[in-house]
């Protein structure tokens, strides 16, 4: 039997909203955390009341509670919370998390050892940091939406909230060093990040052709920007995606889809020559891959060692048999919804694994038992109803 999950002794108050901080959160969540989501007493847009599918799968793992923060009463709890936890995580502009009084410092001075984790589109200084964030600001801020798209078709958005997503994940690894260095200081820290700032690191590669060679990466549609042929390719009954840079490579594509000749043909001999003559090539490619339907092909090219594969919608990403080996998604029982699927988790423990243990919480659903936790008496848990602190 696996053990306890490897985070089952961590404490996290959860007060953000939106996708990236709610997705840094996760991560602790899923590996076990014991998540306590602060929720404003009145439902907002983003909140549980509607537990729609977004809110349904970014929440799951997590136990609800209401608390007004700009009463005096609920920024108690707060604080009583907080003193006891191990991680805050906030995704307010930073005047906003100073101006209530729960800023890294203020909590820090009730809880020396809290991990305070915080998200902002711009950072917590500069001349952007009062700037509300918003994912697809951080796209085009971020250079991805001018690599993006077709040639010379125009600044295109990614199909996913990229710059949200890789800011909860480069929080959950920060928050995550910053529990472990703990263990030898005894201290905990501030660890912040930015969509921007995760938006820019994502660049990677393309980054790099600027700061070290000096090139604007263009546009390339779905051809690889250096790696040649990597692409999309026209097969008899839809599309593949085949990805042979490199000699070798290059070489056993070619004797794979029987066309030997393209090895030799002065136009694609070198990686130098492919990239000059890329048009030329990928329109010989195509008249090939044209003659079998897409299974054939992604079979034959692995066989080979040609890294190959279909190009799936979502409804056919979950039906394929890898997917479902890998249990991608994962079935959690909610009350109101029944048996729904939810995504799994990507990373496996052998020893201590996390799982989908609880559904996402209804708006408030554990207010009087996490303030119980807490040591708050009934009467008092019914005075805070009263006087609308929670």
């Amino acid at each position: 039997m696996p053990g306890p999950p490897p985070l089952a002794h961590i404490r996290v108050v959860d007060l953000t909203r939106a996708r990236s901080g709610p997705t840094a959160v996760r991560q602790l969540a899923d590996m076990g955390a014991q998540v306590v989501r602060v929720e404003a007493r009145e439902a907002t847009e983003g909140d549980s009341t509607a537990l729609g599918f977004d809110f349904l799968n970014l929440h799951r793992n997590k136990r609800a509670l209401t608390l007004d923060l700009k009463h005096p009463r609920g920024l108690e709890v707060l604080r009583r919370l907080a003193a006891q936890a191990d991680v805050v995580v906030e995704n307010f502009r930073p005047d906003v998390k100073r101006r209530l009084g729960i800023d890294y410092e203020a909590l820090a001075a009730l809880n020396p050892r809290l991990v305070y984790g915080s998200i902002s589109g711009f950072g917590q200084t500069g001349p952007y940091a009062e700037r509300p964030g918003y994912d697809q600001i951080a796209q085009g801020m971020g250079g991805l939406m001018s690599i993006t798209g077709l040639p010379g078709q125009g600044p295109v958005r990614v199909g996913i909230p990229v710059a949200d997503l890789a800011a909860g994940l480069y929080l959950a690894q920060g928050i995550l060093v910053a529990l472990l260095e703990r263990e030898r200081s005894g201290r905990g820290q501030w660890v912040h990040t930015s969509l921007l700032q995760a938006m820019v690191t994502m660049l990677d590669f393309q980054a790099a052709r600027w700061l070290i060679d000096g090139e604007i990466p263009p546009q390339a549609g779905n051809d690889h920007p250096t790696g040649i042929p990597t692409g999309v390719f026209t097969t008899a009954d839809g599309h593949i995606n085949v990805a042979a840079s490199g000699q070798a490579m290059y070489r056993r594509l070619c004797a794979a889809i029987g066309a030997p000749e393209l090895v030799d043909d002065p136009r694609f001999r070198t990686l130098a020559d492919r990239s000059t003559h890329r048009a030329a090539m990928n329109a010989a490619l195509d008249r090939v891959f044209a003659t079998k339907p897409s299974a054939e092909w992604i079979e034959a090219l692995n066989r080979a060692g040609v890294p190959s594969g279909p190009i799936l919608d979502v409804r056919e990403v979950f039906e394929d048999p890898q997917v479902r080996h890998l249990g991608l998604a994962q079935p959690v029982r909610h009350p109101t919804h029944g048996e729904i699927q939810v995504q799994g988790l990507p990373t496996a423990l052998s020893r201590t694994p996390g799982a989908v243990r609880l559904p996402a919480p209804g708006h408030g659903e554990h207010t009087d038992a996490i303030l119980a936790e807490l040591g708050y008496t009934p009467a008092e848990i019914a005075e805070l109803r009263r006087v609308g602190a929670v």
